[in-house]
């Protein structure tokens, strides 16, 4: 059922080939249907690729390169894991700057199973209570970050879940973190 809950919030999703499907797919039409716009923002054109479990998903249209997207462009920012997405994200200089810009604005992020690969090196996991698949723990504890084995976690403007299982009470979380920027950012 629709609603317009996030009416009028811009979401960016920031991906790459090799994000994990249902970790995109299902956090956007939960999104969608609470009212958001989604874009995909890309550091490739055209389109991108996801990875399904096991082998090579479908592939989703690119809606504004990276080198064209601003933070200022957008009320919030999805961070869908895999382990290959945030693995090549996290190198690519213009992607962590472009999520970092969200930390640095206190715009809400949510951050899924790798996805906080991305937000260490945006340097914004220190201090931060947050949750991921179960082999980044170590590479966040070093980062500074208070790692917890939960299905979901919300820090300030960042929730963060484990993995696909969680995908509902993470979408939960989402929409309720993301309808507080409907009114204006909070600080993070």
């Amino acid at each position: 059922m629709a609603s317009d809950t996030l009416s009028g919030l811009t979401v960016a999703i920031l991906i790459t080939d090799g994000f994990e499907q249902v970790e995109m797919t299902e956090p956007r039409k939960a999104l969608d249907l609470a009212g958001a716009k989604t874009q995909i923002v890309s550091p490739k054109d055209g389109a991108v690729r996801a990875w399904n479990f096991t082998e090579w998903g479908d592939q989703f249209r690119v809606d504004r390169l990276l080198n064209k997207a601003r933070p200022d462009d957008y009320d919030a920012l999805l961070l869908p894991g895999g382990v290959i997405n945030p693995d090549t994200l996290r190198t690519i200089p213009a992607a962590v700057a472009f999520a970092k810009g969200f930390f640095d604005a206190g715009k809400p992020v949510a951050s899924i199973c790798h996805g906080p690969w991305t937000i260490i090196e945006a340097g914004a996991a220190r201090g931060r209570r947050l949750t991921s698949w179960p082999s980044l723990r170590t590479d966040l504890e070093n980062a500074g970050a208070d790692w917890v084995d939960e299905q979901v976690v919300v820090d300030l403007n960042l929730v963060t879940s484990r993995m696909p299982d969680d995908i509902p009470a993470f979408n939960r979380a989402v929409i309720t973190l993301f309808s507080g920027a409907c009114g204006g950012v909070r600080p993070a």
